[in-house]
């Protein structure tokens, strides 16, 4: 009989285990979903903010004197920039020749009649690094101290354009973090009622312990090691089904499969599901030790 009873326990506390882990799995899968939109949404926000460049023209000397040496200073200006600035992520110069070609194709001719060779002015199209630009007013500073240096002759940026894609990146930013909130919340809620029926299941168990003489340190390490043990495995196995999931989502649409933020959106998964899970097992097993047996029915 008492045969019959242990195998009843261990299958009764083997479908506890696995429910736990598949809860626990099945919510933290659906917060991954959601920390790849949060990154990729940034990733592209930060395309955008590349795409918007300043082009700094630069002026085109009549001093024969100076004639000479304008190519060998346009190009040492070029090579101060990343050096100079860290905001500054890339550049790219644009020679008179270049310029012109440009012109002809926007204007979708290839006349030569229409323009002069020289007309349009030698340029530097500069990327910012989207790291380090937050406003638009920081790009009108940037214009401001790139005009400065007398080699140039003017600093152009599409200003409206610029303004609009911020605007709207903060919008999206401030709407997605505080859905991350909300959702970590209710991940938390999940995460700690699932372990709790786990702990409820074994309420008694835990008052005979305590009853008998058993420390409560004593009856509670166990169950936080089995509760991380839990929350490692059921984390590990919702990075693996999203990894899954993201690999043929990626293909099907021609994105990149990897993007450095996944390490840390792994990481977080994963300890997510290790720490509420040791937490909400402390709290659910402390609160058994504090009621008397009467109150366990």
């Amino acid at each position: 009989m008492s045969k019959t009873i242990d195998k009843f326990e261990k299958r009764r506390l083997r479908s506890s285990n696995i429910t736990v882990v598949i809860s626990i799995s099945l919510v933290l899968f659906l917060l991954g979903i959601f920390g790849l939109i949060v990154i990729n949404a940034q990733s592209y926000a930060e395309h955008l903010k590349r795409e918007l460049k300043i082009e700094a023209y630069f002026k085109d000397e009549k001093d024969p004197r100076v004639k000479d040496k304008e190519l060998i200073n346009q190009q040492v200006y070029i090579d101060s920039l990343k050096v100079k600035y860290p905001f500054i992520e890339a550049t790219k110069y644009i020679s008179k020749t270049d310029a012109l070609k440009i012109a002809k194709k926007e204007l979708g001719t290839d006349g030569s009649e229409f323009f002069e060779e020289s007309i349009f002015p030698a340029s530097v199209l500069i990327t910012l690094n989207p790291n380090t630009i937050t406003s638009v007013a920081q790009i009108d500073s940037i214009n401001v101290l790139l005009a400065k240096n007398p080699i140039i002759d003017e600093v152009k940026s599409d200003k409206q354009a610029m303004i609009t894609i911020y605007q709207n990146i903060n919008k999206i930013t401030f709407w997605l973090i505080g859905f991350a909130c909300i959702f970590l919340v209710i991940v938390i809620v999940l995460i700690n009622n699932s372990i709790r029926l786990k702990i409820f299941a074994k309420r008694f168990s835990i008052k005979t312990m305590q009853l008998v003489g058993a420390r409560r340190r004593f009856i509670i390490k166990p169950f936080i090691i089995e509760g991380a043990l839990l929350g490692l495995l059921a984390g590990s196995i919702a990075v693996i089904g999203l990894s899954v999931l993201w690999y043929v989502f990626a293909n099907k649409v021609n994105y990149p499969v990897w993007n450095p933020n996944y390490n840390y959106l792994i990481l977080i998964l994963i300890g997510i599901g290790v720490v509420i899970a040791i937490f909400s097992t402390l709290f659910a097993a402390w609160r058994y030790l504090r009621l008397k047996t009467d109150q366990l029915y």
